[in-house]
């Protein structure tokens, strides 16, 4: 990011939605993530946003909300389907206590994600592979804007920890349709209202032990 101006621009997005503002030591933490996104999608097709303030408000800022919407007592989360590192990135700066997983099966976009881990120095691993072949349980598992939603959300319900949460970064009209998928295994908090559209929401459910 080319100024301090365009982290201003964050957090006065995050006090659009009611957010508190970040510290200086993640503002500047985001603003190298920003800076390799954007490095890295000159060069790839890393994420379809290809302008700073698109990145800050489409991606940056709707991740940011989730992180803190996350409930307390999360210690393991898995972000299946990571892609850019969204909303896992955010995740792992802005709830720094959760050891955050980032399965991404392209191996650009996990070559890019090792990249970012180590850039940041963050508490975050990267599964270069598919999110349902891994063999553990998370607290949390997030999912937001992947390839065959429906099949994936199947595939992440089931990693989902006895006690844990399902979070799902997804459209109002497609909300009923995701839930019907895991009928029966977790009951759904009110969702909440995501930066950028009035239609994209985050839905949490909680596993039924």
């Amino acid at each position: 990011m080319g100024s301090s101006g365009s982290v201003l621009r964050l957090n006065e997005i995050l006090r659009e939605f009611d957010e508190e503002p970040l510290d200086s030591q993640t503002v500047g933490q985001f603003e190298l993530y920003v800076s390799l996104i954007l490095r890295w999608n000159a060069r790839m097709n890393l994420t379809s946003v290809r302008t700073e303030d698109g990145i800050l408000y489409n991606h940056l800022a709707e991740s940011i909300v989730c992180a803190k919407a996350l409930p307390e007592g999360v210690a393991t989360l898995l972000d299946f389907g990571s892609g850019a590192g969204l909303p896992g990135i955010p995740i792992a700066l802005c709830r720094r206590e959760i050891v955050v997983t980032l399965a991404e099966s392209q191996g650009k976009k996990a070559a890019f994600l090792h990249e970012v881990v180590r850039s940041l120095g963050i508490k975050a691993k990267v599964h270069a592979g598919r999110g349902e072949t891994l063999q553990e349980e998370f607290d949390c598992v997030v999912l937001r804007a992947v390839d065959k939603m429906q099949k994936a959300v199947a595939a992440g319900a089931r990693l989902v920890a006895p006690g844990g949460w399902l979070a799902l970064m997804t459209t109002a009209t497609a909300v009923g349709e995701l839930h019907a998928i895991a009928e029966g295994l977790f009951s759904w908090a009110e969702a909440i209202r995501l930066p950028g559209s009035e239609q994209q929401l985050l839905t949490v459910g909680h596993k039924i032990r």
